[in-house]
């Protein structure tokens, strides 16, 4: 079972870059998981913006695209999410989700905000 951590949110400018990580509390690799990052807005439904699957694919929202970037470090047992030239409209709490065979989890969130 996974114990999945986020970190890394926090407050930025507009324009701005964040990492954000994902991590497992007792180390155990992600390498063979799907892991895709979701983020989710007040009032608003929680929407992906990032997948990666387990044998290097990776896919985006239109408005991650070109802006955001998901990646793995497996010696890290860590899978990114960098972020650049936010905007104010990406101010949301970040969770990171992980499936494999048929199990799902998730974590607690991370809380970016993006503000002059």
């Amino acid at each position: 079972q996974l114990h999945l951590v986020e970190s890394g949110g926090g407050l930025v400018q507009p324009g701005g870059s964040l990492r954000l990580s994902c991590a497992d509390s007792k180390a155990t690799s992600l390498s063979f998981y799907t892991v895709k990052w979701y983020r989710q807005s007040p009032g608003e439904q929680r929407e992906l913006v990032a997948g990666s699957g387990s044998g290097g694919s990776t896919d985006y929202a239109h408005f991650a695209r070109d802006r955001f970037t998901i990646s793995r470090d497996p010696a890290k047992k860590t899978v990114y999410l960098q972020m650049d030239n936010l905007k104010p409209e990406d101010t949301a709490t970040y969770y990171c989700n992980a499936v494999l065979g048929g199990f799902t989890y998730w974590g607690q969130g991370t809380q970016v905000t993006v503000s002059p």
